[in-house]
């Protein structure tokens, strides 16, 4: 072979080699049941959603006495163990021998949501064996909405074997990628206070600009309307004064004094009416 023929050669091994690489190292994620085309809209988004959550790796240990030790490994879209190419999504680890079980697998996903909760499923685990009728295990992770946290609080709440179908293992965990998207619009109330706090402000340093570099006022002259502005507390208790009197202003007291020279005066006044016409 010559050797332009033997690099052309080389060069296409090479190629083969890193393109098998790039696949092998390409992780797997959620395939929803069914055909691809049957995907919703919901769906797809929902696996979206999701996605903050593919790097991390969770894990919860449960002991039941002293005969049940196991590890839960668990995986958001993502194998537990991608060199295995088993889908497992969540997998099971016996403590006492070492054997691995897969609960559910990434490849037969569910997924749907409320207000404030994920619900994604994985089906298509190993074989129960002697319970629920030897169907296949499932896993269900409920994902409730917790504002300002990635990811936390990952744990089993039960196992339900003793049925004869339809088991499943159901674990939870607490994530802000759960949570409905914030309402970000201004309210009526708000736009009209910034509204007024924006003329306010161009009133101000406008009236200055103008006080200053027109007019040329120094000091506190320089502020819009200073006279209005400085006389404004005798304006305001003058409307106070006007607004809250009850009674015209030049009307007499409504008391009279007791001294001497008024009990006079009011005894000279009760004597009027016995004088002769």
């Amino acid at each position: 072979m010559s050797p332009p023929c033997h690099t052309s050669a080389l060069l296409l091994v090479f190629m083969a080699l890193a393109i098998t690489g790039a696949e092998q190292l390409e992780e797997r994620s959620c395939d929803v049941i069914g055909d691809e085309s049957s995907e919703s809209q919901m769906e797809r988004a929902l696996l979206k959603k999701l996605e903050p959550l593919n790097h991390i790796r969770f894990n919860v240990t449960v002991e039941n006495g002293k005969t049940e030790k196991y590890i839960y490994h668990f995986r958001v879209c993502r194998e537990v163990n991608s060199t295995l190419h088993d889908f497992g999504g969540l997998v099971q680890t016996d403590r006492q021998n070492g054997k691995t079980t897969v609960i559910g697998r990434i490849n037969e996903t569910q997924v749907f949501n409320g207000s404030d909760w994920i619900m994604l499923i994985y089906k298509g685990g190993d074989s129960y064996g002697r319970h629920c009728s030897g169907e296949r295990r499932r896993a269900v992770i409920m994902i409730s909405c917790k504002r300002g946290v990635t990811a936390s609080s990952f744990s089993i709440i039960s196992e339900e074997r003793e049925k004869e179908q339809d088991c499943f293992y159901l674990f939870e965990m607490d994530s802000s990628v759960a949570c409905p998207a914030e309402n970000s619009h201004l309210s009526v109330g708000s736009i009209l206070l910034i509204t007024f706090v924006s003329l306010i402000a161009v009133y101000i340093i406008g009236g200055f600009l103008y006080q200053r570099l027109i007019v040329g006022a120094k000091g506190m002259e320089q502020i819009p309307h200073f006279a209005f502005w400085q006389d404004l507390g005798n304006l305001v208790a003058d409307g106070c004064d006007f607004v809250c009197r009850s009674k015209p202003r030049n009307a007499p007291a409504a008391y009279r004094g007791v001294g001497d020279d008024q009990l006079g005066e009011e005894s000279e006044e009760r004597d009027d009416h016995l004088l002769p016409m």
